[in-house]
């Protein structure tokens, strides 16, 4: 028998922006070598100071590199912890007696460029090694490979299998009357009845429809039962399709601790969130309504005037307008509109940044985070392990409208965490495909 063809090791070298997406990925390019250009250095030290969690991955890489470093020259082939694991060191950048210079092909003198130019140097003193460019920036991708650098994308913590993310789609199931009449008669029915619960692990809605009517169903996945689920308004809110009945179900339901809804603008995901965070304000101290703040024009929140609550309020906008909406299906007399001011004002009910809410524990909290896409599959992470007892986590968004430059459909927090949890009984996963808006705003989603 021929021996097995050894695995060729490769030098990759890593980008500032992969290194702020997951401060360890040092750590995870098995056998293969590993270089860091020194300007990578440079951008992390103006990173190293804040409360966002770009600012955490950059100070704990820093700890990391200090830790495997030691006492040697960071210039010279360091191993990398474990007995599978490559070495790493830190490039300097290519001389101007090079045969080629980013800055020169570019016209430009940037630090793009200069990580380039550290690429193109392994690449020339490692004649025979392949050397890949790894980088969460597509425009700094193309520039490598435009003069002749293998350059990928950092694939760790992509889910791929992009299907997972439909999951919650609404499955349809053809069975005989009896089936739905037994259902409505005791509003229960054994898994065995429906094919489509056989064998299934997750929490999933469906339609059960006969010749002559429907029904909508819920598969129990704690009991492993199949369960009738009624239409039910939700603080004034009435749900317009069986999408939105079936939210309404995940977030009402205490045995559900974790749910995702996922669909375009104009589904409800928001609205219907807060309306049942309200609706069962009694069970919990306190509701918490964040949102990752994604910086305009890609500049910070500190070029906008103001303190810090002016700064962020245009950012929480749209939630104020979810609010004021539940707020107005009651006259100003009612009871239920003077309890939603009430709840404002002693801070039962906050609207925060999610930055704030690293380093808190939140137990007896019902969370709602919103625009979920735009976090890293860490920061979904984080804000997980922030819940303690009694604490119900809603995370909302749409996969496909990304606000953060360096996260795709597949890499972001929101796919991640669908992906990875979709078979817990713990969880729930929605996906609304209808919009309910206006039919101005279907038109948009829809034709442009």
């Amino acid at each position: 028998m021929p021996r097995a063809k050894k695995t060729e090791r490769k030098i990759f070298v890593l980008d500032t922006s992969v290194i702020l997406f997951e401060h360890n990925a040092i750590m995870n390019f098995e056998e293969h070598d590993v270089g860091l250009p020194i300007t990578v250095l440079e951008e992390l030290d103006q990173f190293k100071k804040g409360n966002d969690t770009k600012n955490f991955e950059a100070r704990e890489f820093t700890r990391l590199l200090d830790k495997l470093a030691k006492d040697k020259s960071l210039q010279d082939w360091i191993p990398l912890n474990g007995k599978t694991r490559g070495s790493f060191k830190v490039v300097m950048e290519a001389g101007t007696g090079d045969a080629l210079d980013a800055n020169q092909v570019f016209g430009e003198k940037k630090n793009d460029h200069r990580i380039l130019n550290a690429a193109l140097r392994l690449q020339d003193e490692n004649a025979g090694r392949p050397v890949i460019l790894v980088s969460k920036d597509i425009n700094l991708r193309l520039k490598a490979k435009s003069m002749g650098l293998r350059a990928e994308d950092y694939e760790t913590g992509k889910i791929k299998n992009v299907d997972s993310i439909k999951n919650g789609k609404i499955e349809t199931e053809k069975v005989a009357s009896d089936v739905i009449n037994h259902l409505y008669e005791d509003g229960t029915l054994s898994p065995d009845e429906i094919s489509k619960t056989k064998k299934s692990k997750s929490n999933k809605y469906f339609i059960l429809k006969s010749d002559r009517s429907s029904v909508l169903a819920y598969h129990n996945a704690a009991d492993n039962s199949i369960q009738r689920i009624d239409k039910r308004p939700i603080s004034g809110i009435k749900p317009r399709n069986a999408e939105q009945t079936f939210a309404i179900h995940a977030i009402m339901n205490p045995d559900v601790k974790l749910v995702t809804i996922q669909g375009v603008a104009g589904t409800g995901k928001t609205l219907l969130t807060l309306a049942g965070a309200l609706e069962q304000r009694r069970d919990y101290k306190q509701i918490y309504l964040a949102r990752p703040i994604v910086p305009l024009s890609n500049k910070d929140i500190g070029y906008l005037p103001g303190d810090i609550k002016s700064k962020l309020n245009p950012y929480m906008e749209p939630l104020w307008d979810n609010l004021k909406f539940i707020q107005n299906q009651y006259k100003e007399t009612d009871k239920e509109f003077k309890a939603i001011t009430e709840m404002v004002n002693k801070e039962k009910l906050l609207i925060t940044p999610l930055a704030y809410i690293r380093g808190r524990s939140l137990s007896n909290i019902y969370f709602i985070v919103d625009e979920a896409q735009n976090l890293t599959p860490h920061e979904i992470k984080t804000v997980i392990t922030r819940a303690g007892e009694n604490t119900k986590i809603v995370f909302t968004g749409d996969v496909n409208q990304i606000d953060t430059p360096y996260l795709d459909s597949q890499s972001n927090g929101l796919s991640y965490l669908i992906d990875r949890v979709k078979d817990h009984p713990l969880y729930a996963h929605i996906t609304l495909e209808k919009g309910e808006r206006s039919e101005l705003a279907n038109l948009a989603n829809e034709m442009l």
